[in-house]
Order: structure tokens, then C-alpha cells, then sequence
């Protein structure tokens, strides 16, 4: 029986060496496509036809929009509108890569591996902060110095203000990661002992059918609490608070 990890493997499509360096294309960068093509069938279809009273399509599309504008709104206030395209797009891809893995025989949850991840929360990182020191200078740093606390405290605040914030991109990276490895792993292994109990296996099989509609609601979760925790990110940068 096949390790409930080998789901996870990057296979190599198509070999590329560039100067040296492996640009192989993958398995992961296949169904990045798969998720890039997915997200614009979703919005075009659903827009092309656009009508005063919706459809159940334009009703999906329109649902997605104002749930991130609302989101945004709320959590970063009015002057974060100009970054709703970036929210928007980057919820959007994670929703589907989540959803697509879910394809069973077919699927590859490419959020599932830290490097990809990790390299989103990074520039959702690095982006806030220059955002930051881009409105307020200097003053940016405010955001590590506690407002109200004890002057004696105060060192101690401030360094751990500033790793709470530099640790901002691996709690990201890693909530998502970590879901979704622990989901699509809990899967297989019920999915063995579906197949090794023969016909006694219809009771993992209840289970594989709960788990199904848990990991469904986890994935769409996961995409709401990184989109979410980007705009409070975008919040700190924008007012310091």
C-alpha cells in the first residue's frame, strides 16, 4: 500500500535545465495552470451574461466579490479598497488550488507543500510592510511600541512585538500547509482501510464520506483566514494599529 504521503510528491512533466538550474515543469506548476484556468472560467462565464436579475452563476461571482469587499472594508477600513484586486486574486487562487486537490484520482493540492505557501505569505509580508514605511516613514516602527504600557516593560514589548511580526509569514504559510497535509492524509489513510477490510470496510467509508465534507468546508475555511488575516495585516500597515 502506497505511504499516505506519496499523494505529496512533485513529479517532474517536463524537464527543463536553464544555466544550471532545474526550471522542470511539475505536477504543482500543472495545477497551477489548472487553478489560474479554473479561476478565469469561474468569472467569465460567470459575467459574460450579465443581467439585472442574476443567475446561480453571476449570484456565485457576485457572492465572492462582496464577501472580500466586505471583508476588506471591515477589517482594514475604506482606505484599503485599492488593494481588493490583490485580496481578491489571492483568495480566489486559494480557494480553487484547495478545491481542485480535492478531485479524487485527479487532484494535486499544491498548498499542501511549505515552499508554496510560504513564498505567498512571504510577499503578503513583504508587501504590507513596504506598504507601511511607504504611508508613514519612520513612524511605522510605532507598530512594535505598545501604546499605555510601563516604561520598564517597554524593551521587553518591543522585542516581542517584533517577533510576533516577523513570525507573521510562517504562522501564515504554516496554518495552510498544515491543513491541508493533515486533511488530504487523514483521506488516504481511511482510503486503505476501506480497500484492505474488503467488505467490512464500509464503516472507514462513513468516515471517508464525513471527512470528505469536513476537509470541502476546511479548505474554503483556509482560503477565508489567510485572505482575512491579510487584510488585518494590510490594517496594521495602513493605521498602525
Amino acid at each position: 500500500m502506497a505511504s499516505p504521503l506519496a499523494q505529496f510528491e512533485i513529479k517532474t512533466l517536463i524537464p527543463l535545465n536553464v544555466a544550471g538550474y532545474d526550471i522542470s515543469f511539475t505536477n504543482s506548476a500543472l495545477f497551477m495552470v489548472f487553478t489560474i484556468v479554473g479561476i478565469m472560467f469561474f468569472m467569465t462565464a460567470g459575467m459574460r451574461k450579465a443581467a439585472l436579475v442574476p443567475g446561480r452563476w453571476q449570484i456565485s461571482v457576485e457572492m465572492c466579490y462582496e464577501f472580500i469587499a466586505n471583508m476588506l472594508h471591515e477589517a482594514a477600513g475604506r482606505d484599503a479598497r485599492k488593494y481588493f484586486p490583490f485580496v481578491f486574486s489571492l483568495f480566489m487562487f486559494i480557494l480553487f488550488a484547495n478545491l481542485i486537490g480535492m478531485f479524487p484520482y485527479f487532484g494535486f493540492t499544491f498548498t499542501s507543500h511549505i515552499a508554496v505557501t510560504f513564498a505567498m505569505a512571504f510577499f503578503v509580508f513583504i508587501g504590507v510592510t513596504l506598504i507601511g514605511l511607504y504611508k508613514h516613514g519612520f513612524k511605522f516602527f510605532l507598530l512594535f511600541v505598545p501604546k499605555g504600557a510601563p516604561l520598564a516593560l517597554m524593551p521587553l514589548l518591543v522585542v516581542i512585538e517584533m517577533v510576533s511580526y516577523l513570525s507573521r509569514p510562517i504562522s501564515l504559510s504554516v496554518r495552510l500547509f498544515a491543513n491541508m497535509v493533515a486533511g488530504h492524509t487523514m483521506l488516504k489513510v481511511f482510503g486503505g482501510f476501506v480497500v484492505a477490510l474488503g467488505a467490512l470496510g464500509i464503516v472507514p467509508f462513513a468516515f471517508i464520506v464525513a471527512l470528505i465534507g469536513l476537509e470541502l468546508l476546511v479548505a474554503c475555511l483556509q482560503a477565508c483566514v489567510f485572505a482575512i488575516l491579510t487584510c488585518m495585516y494590510l490594517n496594521d500597515a495602513l493605521h498602525l494599529h
